[in-house]
């Protein structure tokens, strides 16, 4: 299955341009080798209601996995897990506890983050760490249950 990829890093530094974006291109170079296609990227500070827009956009074109970078420790300013959990149609808890999970065994940090992942609308949006390392690491914890958790999400449901 070719799935439609969206990536977008929440970072307030690198949205004013203070640093360079590495988290992004991390991601798209993982979800290119896993053989999808990356169809949008954004930059966008971290603040709710830009993530909510970043993610609303990503599904509107057709994105039917959302990659987010950043945001989801334990700093004030980190507020994707929220921004995505209130949009959600549905939590994928085992995606963040395996995320977690298997974290623990690299860093005894693994335990600060919040990643976590959410059905909106007909899409999946994984909220992944900010670190570039850690956002590819984590990707690959989740990725085999990815295409066929997309797949259901297209269906189209059936009146009885």
């Amino acid at each position: 299955m070719q799935i439609k990829v969206a990536i977008i890093t929440v970072s307030d530094r690198a949205s004013r341009g203070e640093y360079d974006d590495l988290g992004g291109p991390a991601l798209k170079q993982a979800a290119e080798g896993y053989g999808w296609q990356v169809g949008d990227e954004a930059l966008v500070p971290d603040e709710t209601s830009a993530i909510q827009r970043a993610v609303r956009l990503a599904i509107r074109r057709g994105n039917q996995l959302v990659l987010t970078t950043g945001g989801t420790g334990v700093a004030r300013r980190d507020v994707t897990p929220e921004a995505v959990r209130a949009m959600a149609d549905r939590e994928l808890p085992g995606f963040g506890e395996v995320m977690r999970l298997e974290s623990m065994k690299r860093t005894p940090n693994g335990i600060l983050s919040r990643s976590l992942a959410a059905a909106v609308d007909r899409a999946l949006v994984i909220c992944l760490p900010g670190k570039p390392r850690g956002a590819v690491e984590c990707l690959g914890f989740v990725v085999g249950a990815i295409p066929h958790c997309v797949e259901v999400l297209q269906e189209v449901p059936t009146e009885c």
